[in-house]
This record gives C-alpha cells, sequence and structure tokens, in this order.
C-alpha cells in the first residue's frame, strides 16, 4: 500500500509513529519509530527483542519482526505522534504467540465457511482519584443513567466521545453505571478484527483523558467489593454474502441457535479467555449483574446468553460473561470458534430460561439443566484444558497462555497462604489491585 496516501489524509504529519501490538495479557506494548520509517515498518518489518514481553519468547530465542497494518493508521489528537496496529513474525512466519494473528487465523476459518464476524462490546469503567494509595476515592457519587450533578464526571465521558472519532471508534451511547463513579460508553459494532483493535484504542483514549483530569481510569473486573465489577457484553452476529445469517423468519435463525449452542457447550472452558484473571472471578458471583449459570433466553438479563428484541438486520446475541481484562484477540477468536463448533455439529441451545436465574433455587435449576460457570482462575484453567474447541482457536499462543495463567494463579494462593486467607475469598486483595488495576 501506498504509506503517502494514507498519511496526506490527515492535516499535519506526526513526527513518531508508535507500532501497537498486545502481550498474552491484552495489555499494548510497543516502540516508537521516526514517521519517516513506517513505509519500512509496513514493508519489511521493524524488528524487536521479544524476550521481556509477558508470554512471548525466551530470552535465547527472542529476536521477532513486527509488521505495521497501514489500514489502522491513526493520529493522536492531543500529541505528535500516531499510531497503527500490526502483526508479529518470527522467521518470516507468523509468530504463532501474536493474539493478533490468532484472531485472524480465526476468521481466515470463519471465511471459509462464508461468514464474517461482527461484534459490539459494551466496556466498563470506573475513574477514581489520585491520592497516591490504595484508598480508592470516587469523585461522583452517580447512579444508573444519573443524568444530574450526581454525576460529576460527565464531561469526562463526554471529552473522551469526542476524541474517540479520531480513533476510527463510533461513539453511540453514554452513560452513568450502576455503581459510583462506575461509567460506560459503547460504541458502533463492527468486523471482529476491527473491534478488537477499538477496545485497546478505547482503553487508550479512557486512561489517557483521566489522566488529564487528574484521574485514575480502571477497567479491572473487580476493583471494589460490594460495588459492582466492570463487564464488557458483548453483541455478536455473523453474516454471509451481505446478509444477517442470525436472522430467521421468526426471530432467530437456525443458524443463530447453534451458534448459541456452541457457546453454552464450551462456556466453562470459554471463561479462561474471556475472564483470564484471578480478580475477574470476583466480580463472576451471585447477586450481581454479571452471570454465572449457563443458561440462555430471550430479554432476559439473567442469563449468560440473551437475544435482545431486534429489527430488520439486526438479530444478533449478547453473551454476558466476559469482562474488560480479557485479551479481545484472543476472547473474540475463542468465542467465535466455540461458536462455529456449534453451527458445525449443529449444537442445540440448552438450558432456555426466561424466569430469574438469580432468584432461582438449586432444584429449579436442575430441572431447567442450568449449570455454573467456574468459581475461579484455577477452576477455569482445568476447564480450559479438557476441551479441544477452544484449546484450537489459541493455537500456537495456548501452551504459553496456560503456564502464564497457572504461575499467575499459584501466585495469588502463594500470596493468600502468607496473609492467612481463605482460598475462596471474594475480597478484592492487594495483590489483584497491584497485578490489574491499570490492564
Amino acid at each position: 500500500m501506498n504509506i503517502s496516501v494514507t498519511m496526506n489524509k490527515f492535516d499535519r504529519k506526526p513526527k513518531f509513529v508508535q507500532l501497537i501490538f498486545v502481550d498474552i495479557n491484552g495489555v499494548p506494548k510497543g516502540m516508537e519509530i521516526p514517521a519517516s520509517r513506517l513505509e519500512e515498518a509496513v514493508d519489511t518489518g521493524i524488528p524487536f527483542d521479544g524476550s521481556s514481553i509477558p508470554g512471548f519468547q525466551g530470552i535465547e530465542d527472542s529476536d521477532l519482526i513486527f509488521k505495521a497494518d497501514p489500514d489502522t493508521y491513526v493520529e493522536v489528537p492531543w500529541d505528535s505522534v500516531a499510531r497503527v496496529y500490526g502483526y508479529i513474525y518470527k522467521d518470516d512466519r507468523p509468530y504463532p504467540i501474536d493474539p493478533r494473528g490468532v484472531l485472524k487465523n480465526v476468521l481466515d476459518g470463519l471465511a471459509k465457511e462464508g461468514f464474517k464476524a461482527y461484534i459490539g462490546p459494551e466496556p466498563e469503567f470506573y475513574l477514581f482519584k489520585k491520592n497516591g494509595t490504595w484508598e480508592l476515592e470516587i469523585p461522583d457519587v452517580g447512579g444508573y443513567f444519573d443524568i444530574l450533578t450526581l454525576d460529576r464526571t460527565k464531561e469526562v465521558r463526554r471529552e473522551i466521545a469526542e476524541y474517540m472519532p479520531a480513533f476510527g471508534l463510533i461513539p453511540e451511547v453514554l452513560h452513568h453505571e450502576v455503581g459510583k463513579a462506575q461509567h460506560e460508553i459503547d460504541f458502533k459494532y463492527d468486523e471482529a478484527l476491527k473491534t478488537a483493535d477499538n477496545i485497546i484504542s478505547f482503553k487508550y483514549i479512557v486512561k489517557a483523558v483521566a489522566e488529564m483530569h487528574g484521574l485514575y481510569a480502571t477497567f479491572m473486573p473487580k476493583p471494589i467489593y460490594g460495588m459492582p465489577g466492570n463487564g464488557m457484553h458483548l453483541h455478536i452476529s455473523l453474516w454471509k454474502d451481505g446478509e444477517n445469517v442470525f436472522k430467521g423468519d421468526k426471530g432467530l435463525s437456525e443458524t443463530a441457535l447453534h451458534f448459541i449452542g456452541g457457546i453454552l457447550r464450551h462456556a466453562k472452558a470459554l471463561t479462561a479467555v474471556t475472564n483470564p484473571t484471578v480478580n475477574s472471578y470476583k466480580r463472576l458471583v451471585p447477586g450481581y449483574e454479571a452471570p454465572v449459570y449457563i443458561s440462555w433466553g430471550y430479554r432476559n438479563r439473567s442469563a449468560l446468553i440473551r437475544v435482545p428484541a431486534f429489527w430488520g438486520n439486526g438479530a444478533r446475541i449478547e453473551y454476558r460473561c466476559p469482562d474488560p481484562s480479557a485479551n479481545p484477540y484472543f476472547a473474540f477468536a475463542a468465542i467465535l470458534k466455540a461458536g462455529l463448533d456449534g453451527i458445525k455439529k449443529k449444537i442445540d441451545p440448552f438450558a432456555y430460561v426466561e424466569e430469574n436465574v438469580y432468584e432461582m433455587d438449586e432444584e429449579r435449576r436442575v430441572q431447567l439443566g442450568i449449570d455454573t460457570l467456574p468459581s475461579s482462575l484455577g477452576e477455569a484453567l482445568e476447564e480450559l484444558k479438557k476441551d479441544k474447541v477452544v484449546k484450537e482457536a489459541l493455537g500456537g499462543a495456548y501452551k504459553n497462555f496456560i503456564e502464564y495463567k497457572k504461575a499467575e494463579w499459584e501466585s495469588y494462593l502463594e500470596y493468600l497462604e502468607s496473609k492467612h486467607l481463605p482460598r475462596d475469598t471474594k475480597r478484592v486483595t492487594e495483590w489483584e489491585l497491584e497485578r490489574y488495576f491499570f490492564i
């Protein structure tokens, strides 16, 4: 591609370009190059040492190459720098642990079946005052959909939304969430790879704007015990030949139902990828809006998978357990692979429910065939080890992912033991705040 054409679309030309990729946790990493090297970054790539990137190569064999994807080029409005995503290579071959490459492989598989995946996320976040300690101070006492003076951070939300189009994100709805100082800004759905990039960009924008206002933004699943957690519901649909194949004559199509069946069958293993931190399971507890019961239904917000009301080509499913700590590339790859397995094997969805699952007793849930998600990262990893489909979705990254997350879980258990805390505590520990607050 002619890079000069890409750059000429913008009024000013930054002096530097950030080359962005994510580590195994989905945390953005990268390096800056002079803008004059951008074409080189696209054509031949920029070499770097991957040995210190979490979940990547060992020090004995760590030479990697970043190749920029020019279609992702954007300019940061508040800085004289541009940003671009890309793919990682090793020895002139796609690097199997590259999260963006992992998702691309799954999307290529979907394309062979004639499908294109679209995803719309709903990432939630908290804003806290900076005070140099883990005593988290809230800047407002607003509640769900508050628009009065109780919501003192509405100007921050608006500023975030104003910056989003510069990064290719189209804001749709911004509002205060249930928790004090908790917020949500939804942006328009897009093709799966673009949406994964958008999630990384969105978190960057939110944190940068918060910093400008002397605040910390966190996407940590459960920053404060006793307050609502941060979720990232995903609205998913598959399209073929320009038509939404989830749309049936009366409601959802068989393709959509089988897609749901695939996700339900693999739901336990999926949580290791969609809820990949110790802290994720402090959010996935009964009593809040986060779903813990493997079920599905129309409009039912207590179910794991909800089918929202839709008109025209708006047919989609809402997968409600993922949280913003997930690496979006891995999460999308795993979910789509599970759904495709359901389509190929014609797996009928089970545990249909239109009642409030949270208010059911155990006997009623057993009657309806409703199982529960893992209650800890350790349990989720054991489920992942047994699930061939989800393991295949991660491809060459599976071994590194499972080893990295196993070490994370063991480190947490050692911390609990050192502090004489019970293994099943739902309290948010300092270990979690130090590890996850800035993800």
